[in-house]
C-alpha cells in the first residue's frame, strides 16, 4: 500500500526559503487487496496475518522499500490557493504541484524485542529535525501538543531517554528529574543565569521553522 502523510509541513531551504510540503511514499512492490469474502475469513481465522506477512518477508531478505515523493508549494501562494491547502481534508491536485522523488525507505531488519523496540517506541510530529516545521494545519498542530502528552502518560515523563526513542548524537536538555531518569544532569538547571542561559543556536541551525499569519485562520470552499 502506499504511505501519505497526509498533514501540511514546512520545509526550509539552505538559503532560508520556506516552503509547503506534502509527504507521499509510494510503494515499490505495488498495491495488492483482497477480497471482500477473504478478509472476512482472515479476521476470523488468522487476525495477524499481515504483520506476519511483513515480518516473514523481511527476514527472507525481501525487503520492502517505498519511494519519498514531494509536493512542494511556494509559501505565498498558500494565501491565494483556491481551496485551504492546510485542510487535512484535502488533496493537492498533481496537477498544479507534481510528486518531485526525493528519496526511498526500506525496511531491513526487524525488532528483536517487540515490548522494547514496538510497544515502548513513541512516535510524534513535534519531533522535527532542522529544516522541517509545522504548518497552520490545525489538525497537525493539535497532534504536536497531544501525541507527546499521550507518551509522558502512556510510558513515562522520561520516555525519550529509552533506546528506541533517543537520538544517537548526545542531548543537552535543561529538564531534570521526573519518573525514572537516568540521564544526569549536573549544572544548575535554571534559566537565565550567569553562565547563560539556554538559547538558539541560529548561527548553527537558522531561525526557527515557524511562520506569520497575516489573514484569516479559517477559510472554507
Amino acid at each position: 500500500m502506499n504511505l501519505y502523510g497526509s498533514h501540511t509541513y514546512m520545509w526550509i531551504n539552505a538559503n532560508g526559503e520556506r516552503f509547503w510540503v506534502k509527504y507521499h511514499f509510494i510503494t515499490d512492490q505495488g498495491v495488492a487487496n483482497l477480497t471482500q469474502a477473504q478478509a472476512d475469513e482472515l479476521v476470523k481465522t488468522d487476525t495477524d496475518h499481515h504483520t506476519r506477512d511483513l515480518f516473514e518477508a523481511i527476514d527472507r531478505g525481501e525487503h520492502p522499500s517505498w519511494t519519498l515523493k514531494m509536493q512542494i508549494m511556494p509559501l505565498d501562494e498558500a494565501k491565494t490557493y483556491r481551496f485551504n491547502p492546510f485542510d487535512l481534508t484535502k488533496v493537492w491536485p498533481h496537477a498544479d504541484y507534481p510528486l518531485i522523488e526525493v528519496g526511498k525507505l526500506t525496511l531491513d531488519r526487524n525488532p528483536t524485542d517487540h515490548h522494547s523496540q514496538i510497544e515502548q517506541g513513541a512516535w510524534e510530529p513535534s519531533n522535527m529535525v532542522p529544516g522541517i516545521g509545522a504548518s497552520p494545519d490545525k489538525m497537525l498542530l493539535g497532534r504536536m501538543f497531544a501525541y507527546a502528552d499521550a507518551h509522558r502518560y502512556r510510558i513515562g515523563a522520561n520516555y525519550n531517554q529509552l533506546p528506541v526513542n533517543a537520538p544517537h548524537s548526545p542531548v543537552h536538555s535543561y529538564s531534570t528529574a521526573g519518573l525514572m531518569r537516568y540521564q544526569l544532569t549536573t549544572d544548575p538547571v535554571y534559566a537565565p543565569k550567569s553562565k547563560g542561559g539556554p538559547l538558539a543556536d541560529t548561527a548553527r541551525y537558522g531561525e526557527p521553522a515557524g511562520w506569520h499569519t497575516d489573514g484569516d485562520m479559517v477559510r472554507s470552499v
